[in-house]
């Protein structure tokens, strides 16, 4: 488990998170190449001693520079709409869940079961055990079968909130009066931090989200414990 306050991307958990790290790592080279060409440009031009007798007329330079950008944007988009294509797909999950945001805490309901629901709220500074994160823990974990594509609806009961998990790639908005939808599958088992990332209000920094990932026997033993209870 990556540790929420590294710097940079937390590990990759889920296919969609691999995927947008190798295209951060795509982009970022892309970008690195054109500041090492700019650098050389002005480097030249302000090192050498010659000039251009027909700097006034350059129709070939004046091509490269409109069709290389051109070229350098379709790199990067094709890509990106790639990815996009893969977030937004959803086909034949094992498991719905929806996601309600409330001021200032997430409820859940088990949509294939018919009485598996309950409120996660974050665990006071005073109540946290060992090796908990502070702000970051919850008195009830969502738990899911790894290696099993989980669709999200998430909505909201009083503001916009968000529901991210940074190392499942997930970030969709929890929107009054609309039900949004995305999907995931943790590759892994394991614990994954997220929190609420819309300014929701005075205690915005205080509804985290936590992500169990069990293998399959495990998450029917918690189902039947949940339904139990």
């Amino acid at each position: 488990m990556a540790h929420p306050s590294q710097l940079g991307f937390q590990d990759a958990a889920s296919p969609i998170m691999e995927e947008l790290l190798h295209f951060h790592d795509h982009t970022l080279m892309v970008v690195f190449l054109i500041s090492t060409l700019v650098l050389y440009t002005i480097t030249i031009m302000m090192t050498t001693k010659l000039t251009n007798t027909n700097s006034m007329d350059a129709q070939e330079v004046e091509m490269v520079w409109t069709i290389l950008p051109a070229i350098i944007m379709i790199v990067i988009a094709l890509p990106s709409l790639r990815i996009l294509y893969l977030m937004d797909e959803i086909s034949d999950p094992h498991l719905t869940v929806k996601s309600i945001g409330h001021q200032w805490y997430w409820s859940y309901e088990f949509t294939d079961y018919d009485t598996m629901m309950f409120d996660s709220y974050m665990v006071p500074s005073n109540d946290l055990t060992p090796g908990q994160f502070r702000l970051l823990e919850v008195d009830n974990r969502m738990v899911i079968p790894m290696e099993s594509p989980v669709r999200m609806l998430i909505t909201a009961e009083d503001v916009l909130h968000s529901w991210a998990i940074p190392s499942l790639g997930v970030k969709t908005d929890a929107i009054p009066g609309r039900l949004n939808q995305t999907t995931f599958i943790a590759t892994r088992p394991g614990v994954y931090y997220g929190q609420c990332s819309e300014i929701c209000g005075a205690n915005h920094s205080f509804m985290p989200i936590v992500i169990e990932s069990v293998p399959i026997n495990y998450f029917e033993n918690w189902s039947l414990l949940m339904m139990e209870t």
